[in-house]
């Protein structure tokens, strides 16, 4: 997916854009990469097409989203669901079996740190529901992870999008 693509579906379902995509790019599917997503929302945002805080929190809330639904699988599915993801990702292994001992050692800051890592943030959610973690103690530290990626990356694209793009085009 190109840029303008991305542009032309914000334009054409605006908000509703951003949560899917967003939604889809936390959910870990290859495609939709958030140094991209997310800075162009901003970009949408600097252009007026949208309040800065509305595209950020439609950003959040696709995010938290998709990572309480991976929570959901690796809860409901635990050990199961985890044997059979690893066995379509195999690469990822050794990131889940360290995530699973680092989120039963650190807890909530463990969430809110991973979600702060690039390709580990999507893929913590997974062990966390594994682990049984509390699920309100999951979602604040999440959201609270989620709020300050998002922020930088919508934000980046807000304050330097047209720059980036002028550079680029």
């Amino acid at each position: 997916m190109t840029m303008d693509v991305i542009m032309e579906y914000f334009a054409r379902y605006g908000g509703i854009a951003i949560f899917v995509i967003v939604f889809l790019e936390y959910l870990n599917l290859p495609g939709f990469p958030a140094g991209v997503i997310m800075p162009l929302a901003g970009i949408w945002a600097a252009r007026g097409q949208i309040h800065f805080f509305p595209a950020l929190l439609i950003t959040v809330a696709a995010g938290l989203s998709g990572s309480l639904i991976l929570y959901w699988l690796g809860y409901k599915g635990g050990e199961l669901f985890l044997q059979k993801y690893l066995n379509k990702f195999p690469k990822q292994k050794p990131a889940i079996e360290e995530k699973l001992a680092w989120i039963r050692e650190k807890g909530s800051l463990g969430i809110f740190l991973g979600k702060l890592i690039p390709m580990i943030r999507t893929l913590i959610s997974i062990p966390a529901g594994v682990c049984k973690m509390n699920l309100l103690k999951y979602t604040v530290s999440s959201t609270l992870g989620i709020c300050l990626w998002n922020l930088v990356f919508v934000g980046a694209g807000y304050f330097l999008g047209d720059v980036a793009l002028g550079y680029l085009g």
